[in-house]
């Protein structure tokens, strides 16, 4: 049976630090294998990490080191679903620091730059399928947001 995982272009040559960045801040993940570059690679020296294979949350990712030609941007983003205002405060605040950038709608870029949606099970449970005025209501509520608000979905929901 075929399998899929994400693949990765770190145009920063930052996958093995990324990779273990996450292992060390996200339960559920780990690296796996660090495949050091032949030479004769581009954008990658002889023998430093080129191929890092990890896993994010119980994702498995790839990420290739091999230069600049191509970089990450927010056509691609891990969506974290988290429990709760404590874990939206906790992974924002871990994945916009140090050179992150915080973006709208519980979107951001961590500093290796690769794109998150830090998104509580509230915001999905009060939108539902955006069939009820109160659904809609979170829906609005969410797009003047940058990082997510769980009391200000729940107060757009009640009406409030």
């Amino acid at each position: 049976m075929p399998s899929v995982r994400t693949h990765l272009w770190f145009g920063n040559n930052q996958a093995a630090e990324a990779a273990q960045f996450y292992a060390e801040n996200i339960p559920g993940s780990e690296v796996r294998r660090v495949v050091p570059a032949p030479g004769g690679v581009g954008g990658v020296e002889e023998g430093e990490p080129f191929v890092v294979e990890f896993v994010v949350a119980g994702h498995e990712v790839t990420g290739l080191n091999a230069g600049p030609d191509f970089t990450l941007d927010e056509a691609f983003s891990f969506y974290l679903l988290v429990d709760g205002q404590d874990e939206v405060d906790h992974y924002w605040d871990l994945l916009t620091a140090d050179g992150g950038q915080p973006a709208p709608c519980g979107w951001c870029k961590d500093k290796f730059g690769v794109s998150w949606q830090v998104i509580p099970r509230q915001l999905e449970e009060l939108s539902g399928d955006y069939s009820t005025a109160a659904n809609r209501r979170v829906m609005e509520a969410m797009l003047q947001m940058g990082k997510i608000d769980v009391a200000a979905l729940q107060a757009a929901y009640d009406g409030s």
